[in-house]
């Protein structure tokens, strides 16, 4: 399996947790009550929700389009 598939895979898996931490982050009566003072999430939330999403979506492709391994 090619390095970059690997490197994929594990950015894949990093940025889904943190697009899990981020949810679950929103979902806090402190967030809560930011959301309702300013409207937006905090600067926290924020980056893992975005940092998760752009890992995530760079994992998936490393993992999709990786070149194949030479057969030899």
């Amino acid at each position: 399996m090619p390095v970059s598939r690997i490197i994929g895979i594990v950015l894949l898996v990093v940025g889904v947790v943190l697009l899990i931490f981020g949810l679950q982050a929103t979902d806090t009566i402190g967030e809560d009550l930011h959301e309702t003072v300013t409207g937006r999430f905090t600067d926290t939330t924020m980056w893992y929700l975005l940092g998760g999403g752009a890992m995530a979506l760079l994992g998936l492709l490393l993992t999709i389009f990786a070149p194949k391994s030479p057969k030899g």
